[in-house]
Parts: C-alpha cells; structure tokens; sequence
C-alpha cells in the first residue's frame, strides 16, 4: 500500500482518503479476524475469492483482462487449487496449478509472461495463506503475527510518510514513498514482535528477527506492485476498496510477506507445520 501524496496536514483530501481509509478497515479487518480465527473451509474461502481477484486485477493491470477464456480459465483452476488444498488434497492442488497454470500462460497468447507471473504471484498467496493457518497448534498465532506485523507496516509507513515526509526512498518506481515511512514502517513491525513475545507468544530475538524480515518483505511487495502498474500506466488496481484502491494495491505486502513466511516455516518445521516454524525457536 503506497503512502499518501505530500500534501499538508490538514488538507481536505488527505483527511478525507485517510477517513476512506479507516471506514474500509473497520469493515474488513473484523471479517479477516473472524474467518482467520474459524479457520478450515471458511478462510480457505476468503483467501481463494481473494486470490481470484487478484488474479482478475492483475490481468487488468497488465492489459489482459479483455481475453473471457483467459480469465475464466485462471479463476476456474485458482477455485479447484483451493477446494483441493483446503480438505487436504495438497498434492492435487499442486499438479492443478502446475497444469493449470501453463494452460492459462497459453492462452494469454503474446503476453506469456506476464500471465504466468500473475497467475503465479495469486496462487502463491492462495496456497501460502491456507498452509500457514492450517497448522493445527500455531497456525492461527503465525497468520496473526503475519497480518499485524503487515498492517502495522502500512500504518507506521503511513503516518511517518505524512508527518515526517523527507527524501523519498524510490521516486522512479514509487513518488509517494519515503525513507521515514519505511523506517516507520520498521519501527511498528518490531512493535509487533515485541507485543507477541510480551505476551508469551515466542522468545523475543527470534520474533524480532522474523518481523523485521517480514517488513521488508512486506515493503517490497509493495515496490513490485508500483512497478508493475508503473510499466503499464495504472494508478490503482481497481476501485474495489474505498480508500485503498483494489485488492493487489490493498494485498501486495501481504502476499510477499505470507509467502516468505510460509517458507521460513517450513525449512523449519515442513509443509503442514509451518506455524510453528515461523513462531516456535
């Protein structure tokens, strides 16, 4: 999620984006928390709707959406993925990405490769973001950790971008981001850490290590995402999300974040235990 345009503090439209904002997350994030915390069919759910959309974003980002087939077969596979690897059928789920994905890249015709990477980047948060909650002892503790530590990143870059503004961190890729907002960004991460170890919830060095990880992540996400709408003159995904824009503007540093998670946990503790190997040193 970028960082609002400079502008003074008491302007009418950076108080009204910033109300646009907070309205949007009152509403969605309740709904995040209760399908993370139920879990199961439910959350896998939401991530594949999610995932979908990203994928449908994404083709319109890129100039693509105009191909029916294309969409349809990408929505089409990214819904089997996730009925399969919410009741446990990881494999399956697997070999009908794998197939499924080098049908849809086929189908783009002259933009291959920009569809394989959309198709990718969706089915990689689909599957990243059910395998860490499924983890029956840590996973809700590990999605949580992940979660917070993405939106105190945007609220930390948020503010720190508004109020302390300064030099920008990469004005090519993305004009509105500035070394403060990612500092601040950092900062609030390591307050994350700090509460979950505060509360018993990991040992202290290691969570501050992850998250600080994980903000970075999280950051970049966001970079690659500007990039991307950048190469193709897109401001916002879609206007899906007051305040926010659409789901990739609203998810990029959660996807990068989920993913990179995932794969600490499971170098650690494998597939179907990567909560606790992201949680549990």
């Amino acid at each position: 999620m970028s960082e609002p345009d400079a502008a003074p503090a008491g302007s009418a439209p950076a108080s009204s984006n910033l109300v646009m904002r907070v309205l949007a997350a009152l509403v969605l994030a309740p709904l995040a928390l209760v399908l993370a915390y139920a879990g199961g069919w439910l959350w896998a759910l939401l991530v594949t709707l999610a995932s979908i959309g990203l994928f449908a974003e994404w083709l319109t980002v890129v100039g693509a959406a105009g191909s029916v087939v294309l969409t349809a077969s990408g929505t089409a596979v990214l819904a089997i993925m996730g009925f399969c690897v919410a009741f446990g059928a990881l494999k399956t789920a697997v070999i009908t990405g794998l197939v499924g994905g080098a049908i849809v890249t086929l189908l783009a015709r002259g933009m291959l490769v920009w569809a394989a990477t959309g198709f990718a980047y969706a089915s990689a948060a689909l599957l990243a973001s059910i395998l860490v909650r499924q983890d029956p002892v840590n996973g809700f503790a590990a999605l949580m950790f992940v979660l917070l530590v993405v939106w105190a990143t945007d609220i930390g870059g948020y503010f720190a971008g508004r109020g302390i503004g300064g030099p920008k961190l990469w004005p090519r890729v993305s004009p509105k981001k500035t070394w403060a907002g990612a500092f601040g960004s950092f900062a609030a991460s390591l307050g994350v850490a700090g509460g979950f170890a505060a509360c018993g919830i990991g040992k202290a060095i290691p969570l501050l290590l992850v998250s600080a990880v994980l903000t970075v992540v999280s950051q970049l996400g966001d970079l690659f995402e500007s990039a991307v709408k950048r190469r193709f003159g897109v401001k916002d995904s879609s206007h899906l999300i007051p305040g926010h824009g659409g789901l990739l503007d609203r998810l990029d540093g959660f996807v990068a974040a989920i993913l990179v998670a995932w794969i600490i946990g499971f170098l650690r503790h494998g597939v179907h235990s990567a909560g606790s190997g992201l949680m549990v040193w």
